[in-house]
């Protein structure tokens, strides 16, 4: 299948590092900008990566601003810097606008700090993780925790449901029973009514009034029956307001005013994650300016302009001369001479400065995560007291109302008993043979009639209830979905960090020993990373984290494996190290699907015939790779690259 090209790129630069004016075409795959030390190569990398959105890069030292354009798949991007008293302010429309993991793992010049942390012994696990926001990691698991709670409080609820179902459709079973036999039993005395009336010979007229007298009562004490059902329905409800109420003022009082006040910890911990924020910047450009001074001391810097630093002095005949002689050596940053052991000094300083940094940022991190708990803590409590209020408030109203409903209810009873003793009295005025007989037969009827009327309201009741029920115990397949699916992501949120790290190193040890395959190094079995789990403390409270160990196994001459440490490793064993470290955060936080190069520069520690297979190495894992080499190790790679001579 025919590999698919990518559009060529197109780099303007003016005034970045040593470059006054320079304008560069770039093909997809590799190309290789190839010269002797001090013609700009460097500067041009830089200028690329301010183009692509790094803010690793410098303006020309004669110059106020700068400028970089870069063309690329019919988008054009910017990139401007602007000399600021002693800073730069960097503008315009870069590609990346947080390039934060390019800086990290795609553009790696000589003090890229991936390949600088291999080399310093750093904490490797520290430069991994550092672009995964954990903050937002840890608040996105409470909330799906919370979610996970309700679901699982509702489901339990339909769990109880589906247990009383079975009491329910009983309950219904023996009401239809006990109206059955009502209604057998109100036949049998409709029965004896009909042989009373057969018996009693009066006027259709008298029959009537009777009939109605009867008819009064029934419906007397039919109103009764419902006034005492809702009356006895009113005084449940009540005694369980009353109930809850009591309840309501227990919460509300044993509640305690919070020790703290939210919003002041909410200002705490946005002032803390400033200083964290702030430390990370700092700590980021430590690491730079001592990977950067380090090289400077060894002679392996960065390219350095003459016009850049001063024209050298006569006697000395190269960039490196200009730099060094015997114990002094000409400071690159204000040109005056020095002593090489006040740079070293000075270097120690710096490191010492950011172990310093690195511990407060543990601290702070530390800070950070206790305020936070305390925070939710405390609104936790204050919303609980909250709602407490507000649902004693609505009890004390129902309450309040219900006293009102049991009191009218209970005057509307008397009256109604009254009115049925009158209604009674008002029939028994009636005389006919066979009253007194034929009024009882009667009130029992009446009384079975209610009765039927009643289990018939309580069937209803339960129906409605049953299929309520049915209907609900139906939602709960779904709220178990959507439990498990909360619950694979709490899984894939704490898991997260580890799979990120898992396969770092994972990435790591298997390119690790890819390459040392194919670069043949004497006596190097393996270079690998052990992840593990570590005691660490910070702020008041000692916690768990994960470190990565770099290990290295060598041979002696007589095949006998042991373990040496990176401060033996030599200076192209280091560096090759470095960039497979480099690598894997590439693949691991996929930085190829944000920015499609990879810059490499300073690999001068390296044999030619090896950087020409770390280059071909690297080149399958991005569109356009890009890097700096000496005339006589570019002469060992492949004819098919592109080759950048000159930069003009």
């Amino acid at each position: 299948m025919a590999q698919i090209s990518k559009p060529t790129v197109h780099v303007d630069v003016r005034n970045i590092g040593g470059i006054d004016e320079a304008s560069v075409t770039l093909s997809d795959g590799v190309s290789i900008l190839t010269g002797r030390n001090a013609t700009n190569r460097t500067s041009f990398l830089q200028a690329l990566m301010a183009g692509l959105g790094s803010r690793q890069s410098s303006l020309k030292g004669d110059a106020e601003e700068g400028e970089v354009t870069l063309e690329l798949g019919g988008e054009t991007y910017t990139r401007t810097l602007q000399r600021r008293g002693d800073s730069v302010a960097f503008g315009g429309d870069p590609y990346l606008d947080d390039p934060e993991l390019a800086d990290l793992f795609a553009f790696l010049l000589e003090n890229n700090e991936a390949r600088r942390a291999v080399a310093r012994g750093d904490d490797l696990r520290e430069i991994i993780m550092r672009p995964i926001d954990t903050d937002s990691i840890d608040a996105e698991i409470r909330e799906c925790k919370r979610e996970r709670d309700e679901l699982e409080s509702e489901i339990e609820k339909l769990d109880s449901l589906e247990r009383d179902l079975p009491d329910l459709e009983a309950d219904r079973r023996e009401k239809v029973e006990e109206i059955e036999a009502a209604q057998a039993e109100l036949e049998a005395v409709r029965e004896e009514l009909d042989e009373l009336d057969t018996g009693v010979e009066e006027s259709r007229t008298r029959k009537q009034e009777i009939e109605e007298a009867f008819q009064r009562v029934r419906d007397a004490r039919s109103d009764l029956d419902d006034l005492e059902f809702d009356l006895e329905t009113e005084r449940s409800t009540l005694a369980e307001l009353e109930s809850e109420r009591d309840e309501l003022q227990g919460t509300v009082a044993e509640a305690e005013d919070p020790d703290e006040n939210p919003d002041r910890l909410a200002g705490r911990i946005d002032e803390l994650r400033r200083r964290k924020r702030s430390l990370d910047d700092a700590i980021s450009e430590l690491g730079s300016v001592i990977g950067f001074n380090e090289d400077m001391i060894d002679g392996s810097g960065i390219d350095i302009d003459e016009d850049a630093v001063g024209a050298a002095p006569a006697d000395r005949n190269g960039p490196t001369d200009a730099l060094t002689a015997g114990d002094q050596t000409v400071c690159w940053t204000c040109g005056s001479e020095v002593e090489t052991d006040q740079i070293e000094a000075t270097l120690d300083r710096l490191r010492e400065l950011r172990s310093d940094k690195l511990d407060e940022r543990n601290e702070v991190r530390a800070e950070i995560q206790e305020l936070t708990d305390r925070q939710s803590a405390v609104r936790e409590a204050q919303r609980e007291v909250e709602r407490a209020e507000e649902r004693l408030d609505a009890v004390e109203a129902e309450i309040g109302s219900t006293e009102s409903r049991i009191a009218d209810l209970e005057d509307r009873i008397e009256s109604k008993r009254e009115a049925i003793e009158e209604l009674e009295a008002e029939t028994e005025s009636i005389e006919v043979d066979g009253y007194d007989e034929a009024l009882e037969l009667h009130r029992e009827a009446n009384g079975i009639e209610l009765r039927i009327e009643r289990l018939d309201d309580e069937i209803d009741d339960l129906d409605d209830e049953i299929e309520e029920r049915e209907a609900a115990i139906e939602r709960r397949e779904d709220l178990k979905a959507e439990r498990e699916e909360l619950a694979e992501r709490l899984t894939e949120l704490r898991t997260r960090v580890d799979r990120i790290e898992e396969n770092a190193v994972e990435e790591f040890n298997e390119h690790m020993e890819t390459v040392l395959d194919i670069l043949e190094y004497e006596n190097l079995d393996r270079i690998w990373i052990e992840r593990r789990e570590t005691e660490v403390r910070e702020g008041r409270r000692k916690v768990t984290r994960t470190r990565f160990d770099l290990h290295i196994v060598r041979s002696s001459p007589d095949g006998t494996a042991y373990e040496d440490t990176v401060d033996h490793l030599s200076e192209s064993e280091r560096e090759v190290t470095g960039l497979v470290f480099a690598l894997a955060g590439y693949l691991v936080h996929d930085v190829y699907e944000t920015v499609p190069f990879v810059v490499l520069d300073s690999l001068e520690a390296i044999d030619s015939h090896r950087i020409a297979r770390v280059v071909d190495y690297f080149r399958t894992h991005a569109d356009y790779l890009v890097a700096a080499l000496l005339p006589e190790d570019a002469a060992a790679l492949p004819d098919e690259y592109a080759y950048v001579e000159q930069i003009d």
